[in-house]
C-alpha cells in the first residue's frame, strides 16, 4: 500500500494522508496538486507534502480524486521557507499555503443543484421559496450557492436545499472548476484549398462582388508577404477598416481558418535596455561597502539619506546577480512604490522584469508564478509588496529589501502574521543568497543588529549631487491660532510658502495622516456624534459621496441634516483629514490643479500609475496625500512639503509611536527639493519643542536612535525583548473577558512577570466583537521556541474548554 501526505489549504493543524496506488506513488512529488475528497461531500485542492508506505493510525485512508499537475508547482527550498513561516509565526501550514498560492491553484469544490428527473413532483408541496427554485431550474439546468441566494434573496438557503432533498425535487452534486484561464489570441491564415495559385485566382475572380470580403483578402496576403509572423485576427481586421462578420463570413465559408495561440497577459513593449550608469564617488563608496560586508555576512543594511541614489546601486548589484545567472527580488513596502520603479528598472534590464503584487488580476498573477517556477527569461528580477516572498525561486542570489523599516511589510489578517523583511532574511538564508535592508530611516531592530555586528552596515550620508538636505521648519500653530494668523488648517507661514513655491513653477505636496473629510461629526447643542454600530469608533464623513463611513467595518450611511438625539440642525465637524485639505486648498489657490492621494482615490489597478505620472508631468500643482505620499517616492519639482498636523502622529498609543513618527516625517521630508535647489519642509504641530520634532528638524537619526533605544531597554520592548500578541474576540464581553483572564493566569504559571493584561485596545469592539489583548516579553536569552510550545499548550487547553469554544484567539509573534 502507498500512501501520500497532503497539506490541505485550511487551518488545521496536521497533514491528511489519503492512499494512492504504486503507479501513482512512483509518479507524485511533494509540491504536487492533487484534489481530494474531505469531510462528507467537500473536495479540495491539497499539496502532496511526502510519499510513503505508512498507514495512518485511527482512520481509514479515502482515495485521491485526480492529479492536477505533472511537475512541482511548489520548489523543495519553498516548502522548506513556508513550514518555517507555519512554525515560526504559530500557524498552520494550510494557512501559509494559502496566502502563497495565487488562488486559482488551491480549487474548491462548489455545490451545484440540478433538478431530480428521475421522480414526479408534486408543486402543490412545495413552499413559495422552493417553487422559486424549481421554477428557476426549469430555464436553468444547474445552479449553484450564489445564484440561489439571489433568486430567494436569502444568505441562509440550506434549511431550503434540504426539504427539498428530502421531497426528492432536486439533487446536489460537488463540481470542481479550473479557475485559471489563459489568454488566447485569434489567428487567420488561407485554408489548404486555396493555397495553389490557380485557386487562388478563381477565388479572387469570383470574390469581385463582395469587395469587403476582396479587400480582407488582399490585406491577408499582404500582411503575410510583409512578415512572417502569424497575422492576428484584430490586427487583419483594423487593417481592412471592416466588422468581424466580413471576417467570421470568411471563415464559414472555408476560405480561411482560424486558430489560436496561447500568450502572456502582461508583454513587455518597451525600448532595449539602456547602459547602466555609472555611480558617483559616494554611491561608488557605498558599493564597496556593501561587496566587502557581503564577503562576511549574510544581510548588510544600506543607511543612506533620503534622494541618495540608493536605487543607483540596487541597480549595479542587480546586475551583478544577473550576470551570474541569478535571480533577483527586489521587495517594497507599497504597490504605489513598485509603479516608479518598474520602469526605472526596465531601462536598464528590460523584458526581465516581472511584477507581483494583489492588485494584478488572479490570472496575470499565476502567469508571473509560472514564469518564475519556469525560470523564464522575463522573470529574472521580481518587484513586489510582501507576497512576492511566496514565489517559486529556484536560483535566487540577490533579495533587496527597500524602505525595510516600513510597518506595511507585516502583515495583520489573516494568517499567516508574518514580518515580509524578516522572512526574506530567512527565504535568502535557504537560497544560500545576500539579503541588503536599505532606508534613509532604518528601523531600531536592523539598526541595533547592524551596530552588533549581526549585519553589515553601510552608510550614504550625502544627497545625490551634493544637493543639501531639505530646510525643515517647525510651525507653531497654538501661538497662530493665538494671534489669529490661520486660514482653515493653514498657517500664514505655509500660505505664504506655497505661493512662492507655486510662484517658481514648483510643485507642493501636503501631507495629512488621515483619510476622509473629518473623523467626527458632533452636535453643538448635546454634543452627541454617530457612531459605528458594529465598532467603538466614530463615523468618519466622507464629503465626495456626503455620507458617514466607518474605516474599520465598511458600515456606511447617508450624512444627517440633523442630530439623531436631540433633532437639532446644529451639526459641526471636528478634526480634518485628506479630503478637507483638498477642500481648503481648492479654495485657498483656485488657479492650481489639485489632487489627492489616499486610499479612496487609489483603489483601481492603475490609479497609482496615473496619480504618479500627472504629478511627474507638472499636470498636478499641489499634491494632498497620507502616508502613500512619503514612501521612497522620486518626484524632481517638488520645492515644498507640508505637514499639517504632526501631533496625531506623536500621540499615537503604541510604544513604537515615536519611531514611526520621525520616520514618516523624515520621509515625506525626503520628497522635497531632490534635484538642484534645496528643498523646504514646514511642520503644523501644536508642541513645536518636542524631541522627536526636534530631531526631525536636525535631521538627526544616530540621537532619536540612541534615545529610543534606552527606553525599550528601560520598558523591555525590541530589540531587547521579543514580543508576542495574543488577542481574543467575541461577541459576548464577559466571556470574552474571563476567557482572557483564564489564559493569561495559565501562562503565569511558566511566564511569571513576563505577561501584560489581559487589557482592551484603543478601539476595544470591531464588527460586533469585543477585543482584549495579552502581550508576553521574551528575553533575548529566553528559549524562544520553548516559550510558543508552552503558549500552543495553553492554546489547546483553552479550546478545549466548552465555555470558552466560541473564542477567537488569534496569536500574532513580532507584533509591529
Amino acid at each position: 500500500m502507498y500512501f501520500i501526505d497532503v497539506i490541505l489549504p485550511i487551518p488545521l493543524r496536521q497533514t491528511f494522508t489519503y492512499s494512492v496506488n504504486k503507479d501513482e506513488a512512483a509518479f507524485l512529488k511533494a509540491g504536487m496538486r492533487v484534489t481530494v475528497p474531505f469531510g462528507k461531500s467537500k473536495i479540495y485542492t491539497g499539496i502532496v507534502y511526502q510519499v510513503h508506505q505508512q498507514p495512518p493510525h485511527g482512520y481509514d485512508t479515502k482515495d485521491i480524486s485526480e492529479i492536477l499537475d505533472e511537475t512541482p508547482i511548489i520548489t523543495k527550498t519553498q516548502l522548506a521557507h513556508l513550514k518555517w513561516m507555519a512554525d515560526y509565526y504559530m500557524c498552520t501550514l494550510g494557512e501559509v499555503i494559502r496566502a502563497a498560492l495565487p488562488s486559482a491553484f488551491l480549487l474548491e469544490s462548489e455545490t451545484i443543484i440540478s433538478l431530480n428527473t428521475d421522480s414526479e413532483v408534486d408543486e402543490a408541496s412545495l413552499s413559495d421559496a422552493e417553487f422559486s427554485v424549481f421554477e428557476a431550474l426549469q430555464h436553468q439546468p444547474t445552479l449553484d450557492l450564489n445564484a440561489l441566494r439571489k433568486i430567494l434573496d436569502k444568505k441562509q438557503i440550506m434549511p431550503h436545499i434540504k426539504t427539498m432533498l428530502e421531497k426528492g425535487v432536486v439533487q446536489v452534486q460537488e463540481e470542481v472548476y479550473e479557475q485559471y484561464r489563459p489568454k488566447l489570441k485569434r489567428y487567420v491564415k488561407l485554408t489548404d484549398a486555396y493555397a495553389q495559385e490557380e485557386s487562388l485566382r478563381e477565388l479572387l475572380d469570383e470574390m469581385s462582388r463582395a469587395p469587403k470580403q476582396r479587400e480582407v483578402l488582399m490585406n491577408l496576403f499582404m500582411m503575410s508577404a510583409q512578415s512572417k509572423k502569424p497575422v492576428g485576427a484584430k490586427q487583419l481586421q483594423e487593417k481592412s477598416d471592416t466588422s468581424a462578420s466580413v471576417l467570421n463570413a470568411l471563415v464559414d465559408k472555408g476560405i480561411l481558418e482560424e486558430y489560436h495561440i496561447q500568450k502572456d497577459r502582461i508583454v513587455y513593449e518597451g525600448e532595449e535596455a539602456s547602459a547602466i550608469k555609472n555611480l558617483n564617488d559616494e554611491q561608488q563608496q557605498a558599493f564597496e561597502q556593501i561587496k566587502e560586508r557581503f564577503r562576511e555576512q549574510e544581510v548588510c543594511l544600506l543607511h543612506g539619506v533620503t534622494s541618495s541614489g540608493k536605487t543607483e546601486i540596487y541597480v549595479r548589484l542587480i546586475a551583478e546577480a544577473l550576470e551570474q545567472g541569478k535571480q533577483v527580488l527586489y521587495m517594497l513596502p507599497e504597490i504605489a512604490l513598485t509603479t516608479q520603479l518598474i520602469s526605472r528598472l526596465q531601462h536598464y534590464f528590460a523584458e526581465k522584469v516581472a511584477v507581483y503584487h494583489s492588485k494584478y488580476s488572479v490570472n496575470e498573477r499565476v502567469e508571473v508564478y509560472q514564469n518564475v517556477l519556469q525560470k523564464k527569461e522575463k522573470a529574472q528580477v521580481v518587484i513586489g509588496a510582501r507576497s512576492s516572498l511566496f514565489l517559486p525561486f529556484s536560483n535566487l542570489g540577490l533579495v533587496i529589501v527597500d524602505e525595510e523599516h516600513e510597518p506595511s511589510f507585516k502583515q495583520y489578517n489573516p494568517a499567516p502574521r508574518y514580518h515580509g523583511r524578516d522572512s526574506a532574511i530567512v527565504l535568502a538564508n535557504l537560497h544560500k543568497a545576500k539579503t541588503l535592508l536599505g532606508s534613509a530611516t532604518p528601523s531600531l531592530e536592523s539598526y541595533y543588529n547592524a551596530s552588533q555586528q549581526k549585519y553589515g552596515l553601510a552608510t550614504l550620508t550625502k544627497r545625490y549631487g551634493n544637493v543639501l538636505m531639505p530646510e525643515i521648519e517647525l510651525v507653531d500653530i497654538k501661538e497662530k491660532h493665538r494671534k489669529k494668523r490661520m486660514i482653515g488648517h493653514f498657517s500664514d507661514r505655509l500660505q505664504e510658502a506655497m505661493r512662492d513655491t507655486l510662484k517658481e513653477g514648483e510643485q507642493v505636496i501636503l501631507f495629512q495622516n488621515r483619510r476622509g473629510f473629518s473623523p467626527i461629526v458632533e452636535c453643538t447643542t448635546c454634543g452627541t456624534s454617530p457612531q459605528c454600530p458594529n465598532c467603538d469608533v466614530s463615523l468618519t464623513f466622507h464629503q465626495y459621496r456626503n455620507e458617514l463611513r466607518c474605516h474599520y467595518c465598511g458600515y456606511h450611511m447617508a450624512m444627517q441634516q440633523s442630530c439623531m438625539a436631540c433633532g437639532n440642525e446644529t451639526l459641526d465637524t471636528k478634526g480634518f483629514g485628506t479630503e478637507q485639505i483638498e477642500t481648503e486648498v481648492k479654495a485657498l489657490f483656485p488657479d492650481h490643479e489639485v489632487a489627492r492621494m489616499d486610499q479612496d482615490t487609489t483603489r483601481g489597478k492603475h490609479a497609482y500609475e496615473k496619480l504618479i505620472d500627472r504629478l511627474e508631468n507638472e499636470e498636478i500643482d499641489i499634491l494632498v496625500g497620507t502616508q502613500m505620499v512619503a514612501k521612497g517616492l522620486d518626484f524632481r519639482n517638488i520645492g515644498l512639503v507640508g505637514v499639517l498636523n504632526a501631533d496625531n502622529l506623536l500621540n499615537f498609543p503604541d510604544f513604537r509611536a515615536h519611531e514611526r513618527s520621525f520616520q514618516l516625517l523624515q520621509q515625506v521630508s525626503g520628497r522635497a527639493g531632490r534635484t538642484k535647489k534645496r528643498g523646504l519642509v514646514l511642520i503644523q504641530t501644536y508642541n513645536a519643542y518636542h524631541q522627536i520634532l526636534q530631531q526631525v528638524s536636525s535631521h538627526n537619526y544616530k540621537a532619536m536612535y540612541e534615545e529610543q533605544l534606552e527606553d525599550r531597554y528601560q520598558y523591555k520592548y525590541p530589540p531587547y525583548y521579543r514580543t508576542i500578541r495574543i488577542t481574543f474576540k467575541d461577541r459576548n464581553f464577559q466571556k470574552n473577558e474571563k476567557g482572557a483572564i483564564w489564559f493569561g493566569r495559565a501562562l503565569e504559571q511558566q511566564l511569571s512577570g513576563q505577561v501584560l493584561g489581559p487589557t482592551p485596545p484603543p478601539v476595544a469592539r470591531i464588527r460586533n466583537q469585543y477585543i482584549t489583548n495579552i502581550m508576553v516579553k521574551i528575553e533575548k536569552k529566553q528559549s524562544l521556541k520553548a516559550v510558543k510550545r508552552f503558549i500552543s499548550k495553553v492554546d489547546k487547553s483553552f479550546a478545549s474548554i466548552k465555555e470558552f469554544s466560541s473564542i477567537q484567539v488569534v496569536i500574532d509573534v513580532d507584533n509591529q
